[in-house]
């Protein structure tokens, strides 16, 4: 991994050109493509760091939305704000977030998860568009800070007991004493507040809204998966444990889903929509991730995957309309289709993809983590069955609300939109429907990392 590591930095010495940097950033996408191995669990090993399937996965979803992420920051390069300073901050989290990804100690990993907090909250501070964007990167800072600060604490405490962090040497702790719960507790929390899970989901809204697209996209696409990732990572030291509580994580997955789903409905800032859509999501996915079952948990990968892609192309072309009309509000921006005909049909793709529409990688991943969830119970059926009913109903509100209606008056011309647009809104819609061709391989993928 260190050579992907040695690139991504080398990156660095081409800010001052923001079009070589994006042409590099798909060479370095390229790059890790050809770098696949199947025929061992791990690969690429070297300096603690290896990679096996969920994290190959990961990192080069990482790096195409990064690449994409680039593409849709015009704006930065033609305003010349601090344009070689914004292209650092992205390259420098990516190698957080490589580093992150093909981890093979728990404390390394634990340094990269939060070394990827400081390139995003100087995104937001810095390219924000709002005042309130000082309060959203506190509330973003101090969430996930104090919630992972336990979690360091059980580290050093599982290593002083066993003396190795390496993952998968690491032996579990299989007692159910009250401290065990603690270090249970300590270690999940810091995780689903990444997620994030319902309850500790404020931070999210506030740093959506008031983050530039590309700390939108990074956070939808990648930064999210993180806890998810993280959450894999860490339940194999607490087997007995986690069994026992499953239905506390379930619980709060199902039921805090359908609160956001509902709280979506009331939503009017299109960003604050999309925004509490990835929460109703990630519930889901924390479901299917505690259940333990093969089934859940590639099922919540392919979810993270499929909501990475989907959620970054929503939230670019939300952007893209802010940059029209200058507001993200859905009643001035509405009746869309009159003015924008062309982009209409991208809204359309995107939105039936986010409510799990074939043939969407959205849906082989619900159809995986509804069937785990109602092998374990057949009462969660309910919950589901709710959270699914109103997953469809916010995603045609935002889409018939923006789409139709009489246009605000001021706005009589309009650029429909421009091919560089078109182009990164297709990047995000093909992986996401065409990879459901290949199921067999994503099964066999996840077959080899499990």
């Amino acid at each position: 991994m260190l050579k992907f590591l040695f690139l991504n930095i080398l990156l660095m010495s081409f800010i001052s050109s923001w079009e070589i940097v994006q042409v590099l950033m798909f060479v370095f996408c390229f790059v890790i493509m050809m770098s696949w191995n199947g025929n061992f669990s791990f690969f690429n090993l070297g300096c603690g760091l290896g990679v096996d399937c969920l994290s190959y996965v990961l990192i080069l979803l990482s790096s195409w939305i990064l690449a994409l992420m680039i593409c849709s920051s015009q704006k930065v390069m033609k305003t010349g704000y601090f344009s070689g300073g914004f292209l650092s901050v992205n390259l420098f989290l990516m190698s957080a977030l490589l580093m992150a990804f093909s981890s093979m100690n728990y404390l390394l990993f634990y340094i990269s998860f939060e070394s990827s907090l400081i390139p995003t909250l100087i995104l937001i501070l810095g390219w924000g568009y709002q005042p309130e964007r000082i309060q959203a990167g506190i509330y973003m800072l101090f969430y996930t800070l104090l919630a992972s600060m336990p979690l360091l604490v059980c580290l050093l405490s599982l290593y002083n007991s066993n003396g190795s962090l390496t993952m998968g040497i690491t032996p579990g702790v299989l007692s159910d004493s009250f401290s065990s719960i603690l270090w249970y507790m300590s270690a999940v929390l810091a995780f689903v507040v990444k997620l994030p899970m319902y309850m500790f989901h404020l931070w999210l809204p506030k740093a959506h809204v008031e983050a530039p697209v590309a700390g939108s996209m990074i956070l939808a696409g990648v930064l999210l998966k993180l806890g998810g990732y993280g959450i894999i990572r860490i339940l194999c030291l607490f087997p007995s444990l986690n069994k026992k509580l499953v239905w506390v994580w379930v619980c709060i997955g199902l039921v805090g889903g359908a609160i956001v789903s509902l709280m979506c409905l009331r939503q009017v800032d299109v960003k604050s929509l999309i925004a509490y859509s990835s929460v109703a999501h990630m519930g889901l996915v924390l479901c299917g991730l505690m259940t333990s079952g093969w089934w859940g948990v590639n099922g919540a990968v392919v979810v993270m995957v499929g909501h990475g892609l989907c959620s970054s192309g929503l939230f670019c072309i939300a952007n893209m309309v802010y940059e029209r009309i200058g507001s993200r509000s859905m009643l001035i921006g509405k009746g869309l289709l009159s003015f924008m005909p062309s982009m209409g049909l991208w809204w359309f793709l995107l939105s039936i993809s986010n409510m799990a529409a074939p043939p969407s990688l959205n849906l082989l991943g619900e159809i995986q983590l509804i069937s785990s969830l109602v092998g374990w119970s057949n009462l969660s059926m309910i919950a589901i069955s709710a959270l699914s009913f109103f997953s469809a109903s916010y995603t045609v509100y935002m889409y018939s609300l923006s789409q139709h209606g009489v246009y605000y008056s001021p706005l009589f011309s309009c650029s429909s939109g421009k091919v560089r647009e078109y182009m990164i809104l297709m990047l995000h819609w093909l992986p996401l429907n065409f990879l459901i061709l290949k199921t067999g391989l994503i099964f066999y993928l996840f077959c080899l990392s499990s």
